[in-house]
């Protein structure tokens, strides 16, 4: 499963881990991407989307 959501193209973004002595690491952020069937002009699909968008109501989720 690609790690995007198809709505708002939300995708892993790269950071660094920040010790109190100021030593950095290399890490990554991910989003909380599920698989939804959802409903989109009429249509039922699933996709991949973030949990931000299914909380704001961006889509209608069939059950």
């Amino acid at each position: 499963m690609s790690r995007t959501c198809e709505i708002c193209g939300k995708k892993t973004t790269f950071g660094n881990n920040v010790s109190h002595s100021n030593k950095k690491t290399k890490r990554v952020f991910k989003p909380n991407i599920q698989k939804a069937t959802v409903e989109i002009n009429g249509k039922i699909k699933k996709i991949n989307i973030c949990t931000s968008c299914l909380k704001a109501g961006l889509v209608k989720k069939v059950v």
